[in-house]
């Protein structure tokens, strides 16, 4: 056998004039990159048709392939340049140039370290970067992916486009994640009642309307809540709904203030919406306040003790 692979190691170089050791090397190549594909697909058929859910297979499968990637990167390197003298001066000079010509494309090298190691945000998770927001549902060596949300579209709704990001931004732009630590955000939603309204009503139907649909009822969420909270020492007083009261130019504002999960934040606001306005229709003494014109007369409508003695009695 030996003497077979040796004539037709002599016949290749006779015919295409390489040497047996480049043959060589071009077998083992081709065995590691064989190899690599056939590691590959195996484990992602194997994946594929587990049980597991979706985003632990994607996760899996993607640490997967960039093991793989590493090891195919080692073993190449070993088959052509083990052998090789005098590689660490010239790998340096090498490194240092690409370093200046590929700052960028190192920086997010960078970047998806830092992004696997200290896990800002994962697979899955809803986040803004800089005056992106999104689902992220791809995360690479050099970029990661949103599904964008906002834009255009109110509430946090998603519009249908694919934004690819370069890993490097976590270190140049603000970062926020909304579901990291407990998946929860704060809502408002303001309502103004005109000031004959009786607000004192509105105020105690617009506060029981938010107990309905708050985020947290039991108290098993909310010790994860607080729980949660500690690792990044944010602490909430209060986690009920609270309704919050200010005056503005066309009536008495009532502020709703409550817990809900990012993702339902313009279901949930359209559901307690359709719910005020239902309870406001039956009441006859509240009323939703709007802009509106009108003539005050402080001699006939003032106070007794505030009206002009003297004025006009037209409407100013």
């Amino acid at each position: 056998m030996p003497d077979e692979f040796d004539a037709v190691s002599q016949t290749i170089t006779e015919t295409l004039g390489i040497g047996a050791l480049l043959q060589q090397k071009i077998a083992f190549t081709l065995i590691a990159v064989l190899a690599y594909l056939l590691l590959r697909w195996t484990v992602s058929y194997a994946v594929r048709h587990g049980r597991q859910e979706i985003t632990r297979q994607y996760i899996f499968l993607k640490t997967v392939k960039y093991l793989l990637g590493f090891a195919l990167f080692i073993a190449l390197w070993r088959i052509w340049l083990g052998e090789q003298t005098g590689l660490a001066a010239y790998l340096g000079i090498l490194s240092a140039g690409l370093a200046i010509a590929l700052q960028d494309l190192l920086a997010n090298f960078a970047g998806w370290i830092f992004i696997s190691v200290r896990k800002p945000f994962a697979v899955g998770d809803r986040v803004a970067v800089g005056e992106h927001a999104g689902d992220v549902i791809d995360l690479r060596l050099f970029q990661f992916t949103l599904l964008e949300i906002g834009n255009w579209v109110d509430a946090d709704q998603s519009t249908g486009r694919i934004i690819h990001i370069p890993n490097g931004w976590v270190f140049k732009r603000s970062l926020s994640n909304f579901t990291q630590g407990f998946n929860i955000i704060w809502n408002e939603i303001p309502v103004t009642v005109t000031f004959e309204s009786d607000w004192r009503k509105a105020k105690a139907l617009i506060q029981e309307i938010g107990e309905r649909h708050t985020a947290v009822r039991t108290e098993q969420a909310k010790r994860e809540i607080r729980q949660a909270a500690k690792k990044y020492l944010i602490f909430f007083e209060y986690l009920t709904p609270i309704v919050w009261t200010s005056v503005a130019d066309i009536g008495v504002t009532l502020t709703l203030r409550y817990l809900c999960e990012p993702r339902k934040r313009r279901s949930s606001a359209g559901t307690i919406w359709e719910e005020i306005l239902t309870a406001f229709a039956a009441c006859d003494d509240v009323d939703f306040a709007y802009p509106t014109q009108r003539f005050y007369d402080n001699i006939r409508e003032g106070k007794p003790g505030a009206r002009a003695e003297n004025g006009p009695s037209g409407g100013r």
